[in-house]
């Protein structure tokens, strides 16, 4: 859990600094997309691990 939280920090500050640098417009694009899909990655490895704890 502790690598999604530094991932998903990570992919915002490369968002910001992309979307604050007019000429790195597709760096933030690429942080958004990043940060969504670790979104998406640590929902999916948390819900299946809730469904191996019940049996």
């Amino acid at each position: 859990m502790k690598t999604v939280i530094v991932l998903l920090v990570l992919w915002a500050i490369v968002a910001v600094v992309g979307f604050a640098l007019h000429g790195l417009l597709w760096i933030g694009i690429i942080g958004v997309v990043l940060f969504v899909g670790t979104v998406v990655f640590g929902a999916l490895r948390r819900g299946s691990r809730r469904a191996v704890d019940r049996g």
